[in-house]
């Protein structure tokens, strides 16, 4: 357990930091509450231990490898993410949700992970800095548990707290701010794409 103490730190530093992840379920939270946000909590953990897991036995590494498909992978990502942001700054206010709109489903939030620069990242970045000399099936399956526990806390936690600042936010003025910065938060991400 000691020697997993760096990969730890890492992967719960690179989670918890904001992100699309952070950004949509603290939204979420907010507009949907906590309960109604469940199946999209419970699936960005499941997708990240996935992402982790395809990292570990490297499968990311060769598909990043192939400079159209990265570039693909790229301007997807990118467009996915800034929709999502004006969705999000677009997004009614709490208690006032059309019928039409849903938190994203169990599904939806595992296969959003594929196009989520973020979890990329700090997968590659987790499996090449923070091995422990196990063979490459146990090096993914230790990924994917580490992802998922720990992603879990951090989607507990955010979207709780996004729950919690709907109290806050009754006000038109309060919402439309609210939910301008998480947009502007989560197009800003964008950036980490191109890095």
């Amino acid at each position: 357990m000691t020697e997993s103490l760096p990969l730890l730190a890492f992967v719960f530093a690179g989670l918890f930091s904001p992100g699309p992840n952070v950004i949509m379920l603290t939204a979420s939270g907010a507009r949907f509450g906590f309960k109604r946000t469940l199946p999209h909590l419970l699936g960005v953990p499941i997708g990240t231990g996935f992402i982790a897991a395809f990292s570990g036995l490297g499968i990311s590494a060769s598909l990043m490898a192939i400079p159209s498909l990265k570039l693909v992978f790229q301007l997807l990502a990118a467009a996915w993410i800034l929709w999502l942001a004006f969705k999000t700054a677009r997004a009614g206010r709490a208690g006032r949700v059309a019928d039409k709109d849903k938190p994203f489903t169990l599904l939806q939030a595992i296969t959003f992970q594929v196009i989520n620069p973020k979890v990329w990242a700090v997968g590659m970045a987790a499996a090449a800095g923070f091995g422990i000399g196990l063979s490459p099936t146990l090096e993914a399956l230790r990924l994917f548990v580490v992802f998922l526990s720990l992603n879990l806390f951090v989607c507990l936690f955010w979207t709780t707290a996004g729950h919690l600042l709907s109290h806050l936010l009754q006000s038109n003025t309060a919402w439309r701010r609210f939910m301008t910065v998480m947009a502007i938060i989560m197009a800003s991400t964008v950036i980490l794409i191109f890095i």
